[in-house]
């Protein structure tokens, strides 16, 4: 079926999957056009579909895109949007609409006389309906009236089938759809009078009755009538030993139950079901010990929870072998019986039927075949019906999504039900209140266990270090553990050491992990998951290869599909409900290495040119969320754009804090783009991603990684051969080697790259210059990093290069502190400070208060002084610039060492050096260690102070 409608609103294609139409509003467009298929729906219309009465401003332009949106996910489909005036019209087969479809089968069953051929009709109509119509659009009054409509020729629909039935003499195969639909809405008499006659043809006369005081009690309650033609003639049809006594029936209602009772009718009771119907045990099944008591909890003969669960995970987990495990160690905690059903949800030759496995429980509960309805609604009425006083325990496994188990769940509240699934089915647990667990991999110590349950304890114990690497190739997942361990069982003459040499090689492993003949294997799996993703999924999982971190988020994902944040979601959402991959925290989802090699199967079937394509577009959009990053370290930093229309989502960076926050997890990530930039020949992208890159290390953290990246960057500019390239990296190399304490290093290459500038390069030079300045003063020339400090000052003065002004000056500032010009260097930091007094955490704004406490205190003002140390140490903190914080913390306990202060000192020294560790800067944590060791480390009150004040030429000096 092509449109969806009798459910929620679904588009699938003509290969049988599903096509995404995201959003509420779009797919209530969908379904309007699929209802008037053949005919113009008007704007004005579409308009009072989607918000009501009160259409925003830019409604006409939202409706445009959402139309041109569907333009795109139905090519293919058969149907066909067009523009025409007064507003748009669907196309296509109304066949495929299964809400047209529907219709036109009623239609036909109320012109045909024969009532056998009239309930087929109608039987094939109402199987089209997977719950209410139009189910997941917006709230708005015209689509709850489209819904009505729809609802109510159900049961119109349903009534004509039932009427068919009792003609045949079948009235029983109606009777639980009947009690559904009463049940829903009892004030329907003609229903009700339905129901009753079907009972009384099934030999349950009492329940009839029951019936028919239930229908007079809401009429009486709820509308102030008495029961009307239908339900009197119903009533007077009823053998005279149902009916009620002479006379009016009494207006008091007896006590009777919402369904009709049937605690004494023993063919609705039933034999126990037999355990039999569950599979055997799984042999050599190790751990999940904690899994089991959560199932105990929630589904176990003495739970505490509402017993339904799902256990979900990824392909290989174990999720089968953990419940089936369980429901055998429980099964005697249920009086009345096990009932398993196998739904084949990933099965390639398609998912099992639900009706086939409701009718199987119906046998299995004890009715005969010919008590057995065709329809699925109908079976599923009667198993709920049947379930009802029982304590059972139904065990559904392999399910695909939700609308596969809903019919399948028993109604008696002694029942529990167990779902696995490889989707994390959330429906039920927003519909059914499910409750839902992810079984992850093995942990270390099981996954070791089952290993030698399947090989031996004597043969892991002899191969201790390859046991380990095997156990982690297989990604600790129990399915790849049997697979290795029956191929090194049928090869007694193999040493693990030998099958862990085959595995490590990434482009054969999973061609090895599967059993001769691969009917058995981890592709197989993985590959049965794929085939039910949407194209954007599917896309994304192969895309993914190309990105080199461990984890991705939403933006790169966008930048990967060329989409947009919400095309990306729409993607990533399949991929983590299937477990391809896992939401490790929260907007970063990561992958098993098996998962990631797949990917790289399915991406090396893509045409070079695409592949290309792929990794430009994610290089192109780190440098741009890069150089944003950088904007909010530094404001007149200016972002290198690369051509093009550039990424369509960005992340969203609020603040210092969360900008850093964000550098600190995508880290790794640029690192590495660098490096396989550099190897694929794009050396411009790579560069520039490192010299990006390095700014937003300074304030993160990690001074080896900062080193390595820029080090790939260098040989990436030296290989694309621009003047500009090289000097930018060798201007940031220097900076970050004299950060680190490696001036020696630095010192020629800040000198080139102030060789390879002129001042006609503005800001290039300008640069150069400056980390050339910081260079010198930290090599015990200060008054040399003066004097060029003072030429870049001139060139900013002279050119108007103001946006540069701030870096330089609040490096000029510390120079002038190591000269011991407090006067000029108090004017260069206030100087700075006003340039940046909106943008309070910049890295040049808090540079210049630190250098502002010194000089201030070598003013012999230390009240000023203290206070400009705390409003610092309060907006480094609020940053989350950790090198900054912990620099000022560091001369902040000089400070109060030289007040006698010795106890706040050596607190300060402390979380200095505490933060330093975090920056990964571990030698200047290790001599705070060795400062700590004095008076002011062991927390001593009095006497003279241990600290020495840091010599001047060590005072952080503005490198990046």
């Amino acid at each position: 079926m092509g449109i969806r409608l009798l459910g929620p609103v679904e588009l699938w294609r003509a290969d049988g999957e599903a096509a995404a139409v995201g959003g509420a509003k779009r797919r209530a467009v969908l379904a309007l056009l699929a209802l008037e298929l053949g005919r113009t729906v008007a704007v004005e219309r579409l308009f009072e579909l989607m918000w009501g009465d009160e259409p925003p401003i830019q409604a006409k332009a939202a409706l445009q895109g959402h139309v041109a949106a569907l333009r795109k996910v139905l090519a293919g489909s058969g149907f066909t949007l067009t523009t025409r005036a007064p507003g748009y019209r669907l196309d296509g087969d109304p066949g495929a609409v299964d809400a047209l479809a529907a219709g036109a089968l009623a239609a036909r069953a109320a012109e045909t006389a024969d009532d056998a051929t009239a309930a087929g009709l109608l039987q094939r109509a109402l199987g089209l309906w997977r719950g209410a119509a139009l189910a997941d659009l917006p709230a708005t009054p015209l689509c709850t009236d489209l819904a009505g409509r729809l609802d109510e020729g159900r049961t119109e629909a349903l009534t004509a089938w039932a009427r068919r039935q009792l003609r045949l003499g079948l009235g029983h195969a109606a009777v639980p759809v009947l009690e559904q639909s009463v049940r829903a809405d009892g004030l329907r008499e003609p229903t009700a009078a339905l129901l009753m006659r079907c009972l009384h043809q099934s030999g349950r006369g009492a329940d009839a009755l029951r019936v028919y005081h239930r229908a007079r009690a809401r009429l009486d309650e709820e509308l102030g009538v008495a029961p009307g033609p239908a339900l009197q003639e119903a009533l007077a049809e009823l053998p005279a030993t149902d009916r009620p006594g002479r006379g009016a029936p009494s207006r008091q209602a007896p006590d009777t139950p919402d369904t009709p009772d049937t605690s004494d009718n023993t063919a609705a009771v039933g034999p126990p079901v037999a355990v039999g119907d569950l599979p055997g045990p799984p042999r050599g099944f190790v751990g999940r010990s904690s899994e089991h008591h959560w199932l105990d909890r929630q589904c176990g003969p003495d739970r505490t929870g509402d017993g339904l669960a799902v256990v979900t995970g990824p392909a290989g987990v174990g999720k089968t072998a953990t419940v089936l495990h369980w429901a055998h160690r429980v099964a005697a905690g249920f009086p009345d019986g096990v009932l398993f059903a196998d739904l084949r949800g990933f099965d390639p030759a398609g998912p099992g039927d639900p009706a086939q496995a409701l009718g199987r429980f119906l046998r299995a509960l004890g009715l005969p075949e010919q008590a057995i309805p065709e329809d699925r609604a109908a079976r599923a009425a009667l198993f709920r019906d049947r379930t009802q006083g029982r304590r059972l325990l139904v065990v559904l496994d392999n399910a695909r999504c939700a609308a596969e188990v809903a019919d399948l769940l028993p109604s008696g509240p002694g029942c529990a039900t167990v779902i696995t699934s490889r989707n994390s089915l959330e429906d039920l647990v927003v519909t059914d209140g499910a409750a839902l667990l992810q079984l992850a991999a093995l942990p270390s110590a099981d996954a070791h266990r089952l290993l030698e349950r399947l090989l031996t304890a004597e043969r892991v114990a002899a191969e201790p270090e390859p046991a380990g690497r095997l156990i982690g190739l297989c990604d600790r997942l129990p399915l790849a553990l049997r697979i290795v361990a029956a191929r090194l069982a049928a090869r007694p003459g193999w040493r693990i050491a030998d099958l862990v040499d085959e595995l490590s090689d990434e482009g054969t492993r999973l061609a090895a992990l599967g059993t001769q003949g691969g009917a058995v294997s981890v592709r197989a799996a993985l590959t049965l998951t794929h085939h039910h993703l949407p194209d954007g999924a599917r896309s994304l999982l192969a895309l993914l290869t190309v990105h080199p971190g461990s984890t991705t988020d939403p933006y790169a994902a966008a930048a990967l599909l060329d989409t947009d944040a919400e095309g990306a979601r729409h993607a990533l959402g399949p991929l983590t409900a299937h477990h391809l991959l896992a939401e490790q925290t929260p907007g970063r989802f990561g992958r098993h290495d098996l998962v990631r090699l797949y990917g790289s199967e399915l991406f090396a079937r893509f045409a070079p040119e695409r592949q290309r394509a792929a990794f430009r577009r994610l290089v192109d959009y780190e440098l741009v969320a890069t150089g944003l990053a950088v904007r909010r370290i530094n404001p007149y930093h200016e972002p290198f754009r690369p051509a093009g229309p550039g990424p369509r989502a960005l992340p969203r960076l609020g603040d210092v804090r969360s900008t850093l926050a964000w550098c600190h997890a995508e880290e790794p990530v640029l690192r590495a783009l660098v490096t396989a930039a550099t190897d694929r020949g794009e050396y411009e992208r790579a560069w520039r991603l490192a010299r990006s890159a390095s700014i937003l290390y300074y304030g993160a953290g990690r001074v080896a990684d900062r080193l390595d990246c820029l080090r790939v960057g260098l040989r990436a500019a030296r290989l694309d051969g621009g003047r500009e390239g090289l000097a930018a990296m060798e201007a940031a190399t220097a900076c970050a080697l004299g950060s680190s304490g490696r001036v020696a290093e630095a010192l020629p290459l800040a000198g080139r790259a102030v060789g390879r500038t002129t001042p006609d390069d503005g800001e290039l030079h300008i640069h150069a210059l400056s980390v050339r300045s910081s260079m010198a003063a930290l090599s015990g020339d200060p008054a040399e990093a003066d004097r060029i400090a003072r030429a870049a000052l001139a060139l900013i003065r002279a050119s108007g290069l103001r946006e540069h002004a701030a870096t330089v000056l609040s490096n000029a500032a510390a120079i002038k502190v190591v000269l011991g010009e407090p006067v000029a260097a108090l004017e260069h930091a206030r100087e700075t400070r006003a340039l940046l007094s909106d943008r309070p955490t910049a890295n040049a704004h808090l540079w210049a208060m630190v250098s502002e406490a010194l000089a201030r205190q070598a003013l012999g003002e230390p009240e000023a002084a203290e206070r400009v140390w705390r409003e610092a140490l309060h907006l480094c903190g609020s940053s989350g610039n950790v090198r900054l914080h912990a620099l000022a913390r560091r001369h902040f306990a000089d400070f109060l060492a030289g007040t006698g202060r010795t106890e706040e000192a050596g607190d300060q020294l402390r979380a200095a050096g505490e933060l330093y560790t975090a920056h990964g800067d571990v030698r200047l944590a290790e001599d705070l260690d060795g400062r700590l060791a004095g008076p002011a480390g062991r927390r001593t009150p009095t006497g003279p102070t241990a600290i020495a004040p840091t010599p001047r030429a060590r005072h952080g000096l503005r490198l990046a």
